[in-house]
C-alpha cells in the first residue's frame, strides 16, 4: 500500500497537461486546453484540461478527474497501479507499507512467476529471431501465415526449441528456480526427477493480462502428429485463470473504448490477422465457451459486442450457449457470419480494414434474430424440432434483463416463428417467475454525473415530484428537533433530498477545510469550526444525515479529517481511490458552479468563499425545510384518510402535529427569508 505522503508527492508532481498530452492532441483555448476525448467517438473537441485546477473533463461523455484517474481510465488499470505509472514518470520513489509475512510470501510467489514468464517471453522471442531452428521453422511458419515482422514483434510471438529441456537448462543457468518454472507450467517435473519443457517444438503465443503482464502461453505444434494436441496452453496457476483471460485484451482495450464495440473471435491468429488488417478492437476466447469472468472483462470497456463466426454449423451451435451469458449481462450482441470457407484470420488477410468493416456493417444482425433464423432453417417443417427451437429461443429471451428489449424481441420472434405473441409472452413470464430470487451479477454502469442537478448558473434544481418519506424515514419533528432514518431498503440508491444534499456537498468539496467560525466562547476558550465540521455537526444535532450513500461517505470522511494538518478537501477528494468520488469531486469544483443565481441576484458578483457563513447556513435550512414539507405531506394524507373514516381522535392528533410543524416551518422560513430558492 502506498502511503499518503507519497501519494501527495505524486499528485503534486503530476501535471495534467503533461500527462494527457501523451495520449491526446491538445490545443490551447483561453486558460485551458482542449482536444478530442479518448473515451468516446468524439468528432468535435469536448475534452477540456484545466492547468489551474490540474484536472480534465469531457463535457460530452462526463469522463474526467485528476491525472491519476485519467491514467486509470485510459490504461484500464487500478488506482495504485496508476500512481506507480506516474511515480515512474516523475522519478518519485514509492514508499509502501510493510506487508505481513503471509502477504510477502504470496506477493513474492506471484512476482516470481511474473518474472519467470517475462523472461520466458524474451527467451522464446530470441529463439524465433536468432536461433537457426527458430528462424527456419517458427519464423517461417509465421511469415507463411502472412504475418509481418512488426506484427510478430507487437504480439511478442516466439518459438520453443524442439529439445527436451532447452528452456529448463537455460533458466537454471540464469538463476531461476525450478519451483517457479513448474508453477507457471513452463516445465513438467516427473517423479523420477526428470524435467521436460512443456512447449517444445511449438510456436508460442504469450497471453497478456489487461495490464500487459504475461500470465500464460499458448503453443501450436508444427509437426503432424495425431497423438499430440495441436494447441497446448499453460495450466491454471496463481497468476493465470483461463476463465478470466481473453487473448488480445491488452492490445485491444483502447480501441474497444474508442469504437465502443468489441469483436469476439475464436483463436490467436484471428486476433493477430485482424490487428494487422487495421481492426484492433478484437479479442479471442481461445477456443473455449465464454465465461462470466471474460464477459465482465469485455463489459468494462463496452456494452456492444459483435461475434464473428466462420460458417461452421456445428461450431456455431456450440458457441450459441456462451452467447446466452452475454444476453444475461444485458449486453448488445450482434452476429456476423463470414463467407463459406472463411474464418476471421483468412478473411482479414484478404481484406483491409475498410473492406472488413464495410462487410461487417452490412452483414451483422442482432443475436436473437440470428439464432431464430439459424434454428428455424435447421428445424424445417418438423413439428418436434420446431417445438424444441421455440423453447430454446424463449429461454434466451427470458434471460435478457431489460424489459423493453425483451418486449421487442418477443414481438419480432412472434412474427418470424408465426406464433401468437401472447403465447411467447406467457412462456417468457413463466420462466421469469422460476428465476431464483438472488439478483444476478450485473455490469455496473458509470454513475451519472451530478451536474444535471444544477442549472446553467449553478443553481440547484429539485425534481418535479419528490416522493414522500415513510414514517420510518422521518420520525417526530417537533420542538425544532428533526429526526431522520436513512432508507433501509438495499434497493434504494437515490435520496429524495439529493439536490439539497448536493448543494451542501459542494461546500464540503470546495471549502471543507476552510474556517467558518473562529471565536472566544464564554469560558474564554478559542473555538475554531471548519466548513465540513460545521455541516456534519449541524446535521447531527438535528439527527440528520445525507441519505445518498456516496454523499454520506464524503461527508463522514471530510468531517473526520478536516482538522488534520495539511488537509485540503478538494485535493483529498480528487485523489480519492474511489473513482466515483473523484469524478463527482471534479464535477463540483468546476467554475460554472462557483456562483449560483441567488448569491448574486441583488449585488455585484463576488467570490463565494467570502460569504460561506451565510450560504452554508442557508442551504442547511433549505434541507431542513424540505424535510418539514415532506412530513407535512405525510400528515396531511393521514389526516384526510382519518376524516374520511370519521376517526376524530386521530384527526385531532394529526392537526396538532401539523401545527407543530407549521411553527418549525415558520422559524425556518424566517431564517431563510428571501434566500429560499429551492421551489417545492
Amino acid at each position: 500500500m502506498i502511503d499518503q505522503p507519497t501519494i501527495d508527492r505524486i499528485l503534486d508532481a503530476a501535471n495534467i497537461v503533461d500527462v494527457v498530452s501523451e495520449f491526446v492532441t491538445l490545443r490551447k483555448r483561453g486558460v485551458n486546453y482542449v482536444g478530442l476525448c479518448p473515451f468516446h467517438a468524439d468528432k468535435t473537441p469536448s475534452f477540456y484540461v484545466s492547468p489551474a485546477k490540474n484536472i480534465c473533463k469531457c463535457f460530452a461523455c462526463g469522463e474526467g478527474g485528476t491525472a491519476v484517474h485519467f491514467i486509470m481510465k485510459h490504461e484500464q488499470i487500478s488506482y495504485f497501479d496508476a500512481l506507480r505509472v506516474l511515480a515512474k514518470k516523475y522519478n518519485i520513489e514509492i514508499q509502501e507499507r510493510e506487508l505481513t509475512d503471509k502477504e510477502k510470501e504470496t506477493q513474492s510467489t506471484r512476482e516470481s512467476m511474473f518474472i519467470i514468464n517475462s523472461w520466458a517471453q524474451d527467451y522464446f522471442m530470441s529463439m524465433l529471431h536468432e536461433h537457426v531452428e527458430g528462424k527456419s521453422v517458427g519464423l517461417r511458419y509465421f511469415i507463411e501465415r502472412g504475418f509481418r515482422e512488426d506484427t510478430i514483434r507487437k504480439f511478442q510471438l516466439g518459438y520453443s526449441l524442439d529439445q527436451w529441456d532447452g528452456l529448463y537448462q537455460e533458466a537454471l543457468r540464469k538463476g531461476y528456480k525450478q519451483e517457479f518454472l513448474e508453477k507457471t507450467g513452463l516445465v513438467i517435473a516427473y517423479d523420477n526427477g526428470k524435467v521436460n519443457d512443456r512447449f517444445r517444438g511449438r510456436v508460442m503465443f504469450p497471453v497478456h493480462s489487461v495490464s500487459g503482464k504475461v500470465v500464460a502461453f499458448g503453443g501450436r505444434i508444427l509437426k503432424k502428429d495425431e497423438k499430440t494436441a495441436k494447441y497446448m496452453n499453460s495450466p491454471e496457476s496463481e497468476i493465470y485463470h483461463k476463465s478470466n483471460e481473453l487473448y488480445g485484451i491488452y492490445f485491444a482495450k483502447q480501441a474497444i473504448v474508442r469504437a465502443d464495440k468489441c469483436f469476439l473471435v475464436e483463436g490467436y491468429t484471428d486476433v493477430i490477422s485482424m490487428h494487422q488488417a487495421g481492426i484492433e478492437n478484437v479479442v479471442a476466447s481461445s477456443g473455449t465457451a465464454l465465461t462470466p469472468g471474460q464477459i465482465r472483462m469485455i463489459h468494462r470497456f463496452t456494452n456492444n459486442i459483435t461475434v464473428l463466426y466462420d460458417g461452421d454449423a456445428a461450431g456455431i451451435k456450440a458457441a450459441l450457449r456462451g452467447i446466452d451469458l452475454l444476453l444475461e449481462e444485458g449486453m448488445n450482441i450482434k452476429v456476423v457470419l463470414l463467407p463459406d470457407g472463411e474464418d476471421p484470420d483468412s478473411f482479414a488477410r484478404k481484406n483491409n480494414a475498410a473492406a472488413f468493416t464495410d462487410f461487417i456493417e452490412k452483414k451483422e444482425t442482432d443475436f436473437i434474430r440470428f439464432k431464430t433464423e439459424l434454428l428455424l432453417k435447421e428445424a424445417g417443417h418438423d413439428p418436434m424440432k420446431r417445438s424444441a427451437l421455440i423453447t430454446d429461443i424463449i429461454a434466451s429471451i427470458a434471460i435478457i434483463p431489460n424489459d423493453i428489449a425483451r418486449t421487442v424481441y418477443i414481438r419480432e420472434c412472434s412474427s418470424m416463428m408465426e406464433m401468437d405473441e401472447r403465447v411467447i409472452l406467457n412462456q417468457v413470464n413463466k420462466l421469469l417467475l422460476q428465476k431464483p430470487t438472488a439478483t444476478p451479477v450485473r455490469h455496473t454502469p458509470t454513475p451519472p454525473a451530478y451536474t444535471n442537478s444544477f442549472d446553467s448558473e449553478g443553481m440547484p434544481t429539485p425534481p418535479d415530484d419528490i416522493p414522500p418519506l415513510t414514517e420510518e424515514e422521518i420520525a417526530q419533528m417537533e420542538n425544532g428537533q428533526l429526526s431522520s432514518t436513512p432508507p433501509q431498503s438495499p434497493s434504494v440508491t437515490r435520496s429524495p433530498y439529493e439536490v439539497f444534499e448536493l448543494a451542501l456537498l459542494r461546500y464540503i468539496v470546495r471549502y471543507g477545510e476552510v474556517v467558518l467560525y473562529d471565536y472566544i466562547d464564554e469560558n474564554e476558550e478559542r473555538v475554531v469550526i471548519r466548513v465540513a465540521e460545521y455541516i456534519g455537526f449541524d446535521m447531527e444535532r438535528d439527527d440528520l444525515t445525507f441519505m445518498t450513500p456516496l454523499f454520506k461517505q464524503m461527508l463522514d470522511e471530510a468531517s473526520a479529517r478536516c482538522t488534520d494538518e495539511g488537509f485540503i478537501a478538494h485535493k483529498y477528494f480528487l485523489s480519492h481511490p474511489d473513482v466515483n468520488i473523484s469524478r463527482l469531486a471534479a464535477d463540483l469544483i468546476e467554475d460554472k458552479y462557483q456562483l449560483s443565481k441567488y448569491h448574486s441576484k441583488f449585488r455585484e458578483l463576488e467570490t463565494e468563499d467570502k460569504n460561506l457563513h451565510q450560504y452554508v447556513v442557508t442551504d442547511l435550512y433549505a434541507l431542513k425545510d424540505a424535510y418539514i414539507k415532506h412530513k407535512r405531506k405525510i400528515i396531511q394524507a393521514d389526516l384526510k384518510k382519518a376524516q374520511q373514516e370519521d376517526r376524530m381522535d386521530e384527526v385531532m392528533s394529526k392537526m396538532e402535529e401539523l401545527l407543530k410543524l407549521d411553527k418549525i416551518k415558520s422559524v425556518l422560513s424566517k431564517q431563510l427569508g428571501e434566500r429560499i430558492i429551492l421551489k417545492m
